[in-house]
């Protein structure tokens, strides 16, 4: 899903970086360490790779693109790219399958086998495999949110060397994040709305909206399994979720609804309820008024990068 309007994309920077938006949302000019890996077999399976200039390990932030799960590239915010850099922290981004290829899970599995990859090449790229993150817009923010909350779904015993890799992540800085892809979650988070109707959750579990009501079994475990919110525990990692349109922003369109930040609320609530740290950022401010967090100083908190 992608931002809806220039409004939300500049809100959304000014917490990044005090640039001007349209730099800070293009492609940065810093070239990858590794360009193109490839972490899987699809031909979507591929990574960009920036390797942080350090003598010991580096945390990683794994940047996942946004889109509908239907469009999108490998792509990092240039400040927020250089500023990792600048902390010591690596940065790799990645591509993932479309629902065109495949309906979900196949986008939210190719984000877990990405970590699980950059795993293996921590001692060759000197990662700390202990503290990777990963950051997202929209579609990436949902599926960096389903990474950091669902169970380890590493498989020790599995013939295949990336897959025996851990899944789990230290935090989460996400934009214009959804907790739920469920359109019976949306439907009541919204009601009286068509929000849930909204073409890009048509082909993410290829379904007609207009029979929610009387799908297969199958379907509604599906809109279960890829919702973030139905996996949070006491043990989760904490989360810092942005959105450039305030809590009372008229839902005049879908894409307003798909990007609201009462998805961020009612994760928060839940997180709060378990005490997992929890920051929800709504047009500049925190739902509480005070000032927000940076992505930066939240990702150097959570690593433990001091000055």
């Amino acid at each position: 899903m992608q931002i809806q309007n220039r409004r939300c994309a500049c809100a959304i920077i000014l917490l990044m970086t005090t640039v001007c938006p349209e730099k800070a949302m293009a492609d940065s000019k810093i070239a990858p360490t590794f360009e193109n890996v490839k972490y899987g077999p699809h031909e979507r399976h591929v990574l960009d790779f920036w390797q942080a200039k350090s003598e010991r390990p580096t945390p990683l932030l794994i940047s996942i693109h946004g889109g509908g799960f239907i469009t999108g590239n490998k792509v990092v915010p240039s400040q927020f790219l250089t500023d990792c850099l600048d902390a010591g922290i690596s940065v790799a981004a990645i591509n993932y399958r479309f629902s065109s290829h495949a309906i979900a899970p196949a986008s939210f599995c190719d984000g877990a086998r990405a970590v699980q990859f950059l795993r293996t090449k921590a001692a060759e790229w000197n990662l700390d495999p202990k503290r990777f993150a990963a950051s997202g817009e929209s579609a990436g923010a949902g599926i960096s949110l389903w990474l950091g909350f669902h169970d380890d779904l590493a498989d020790p015993k599995n013939d295949d060397p990336v897959l025996r890799q851990s899944t789990r992540l230290t935090c989460l800085v996400v934009f214009e994040g959804q907790s739920s892809y469920d359109p019976r979650f949306i439907r009541g988070l919204f009601p009286g709305k068509d929000i849930h109707k909204v073409m890009p959750l048509q082909k993410l579990f290829d379904i007609d909206p207009e029979k929610l009501d009387e799908l297969p079994t199958e379907k509604y475990k599906l809109f279960e399994d890829v919702s973030a919110i139905n996996y949070v525990t006491k043990d989760d990692p904490p989360a810092l979720l942005i959105y450039g349109n305030p809590m009372d922003v008229p839902i005049a369109t879908q894409r307003i609804g798909m990007h609201h930040p009462l998805f961020g609320k009612v994760l928060k609530d839940k997180m709060d309820g378990l005490q997992i740290p929890c920051e929800v950022v709504a047009a500049g401010k925190k739902l509480n008024g005070s000032s927000p967090t940076k992505p930066i100083d939240f990702l150097k908190e959570h690593f433990d990068i001091r000055p």
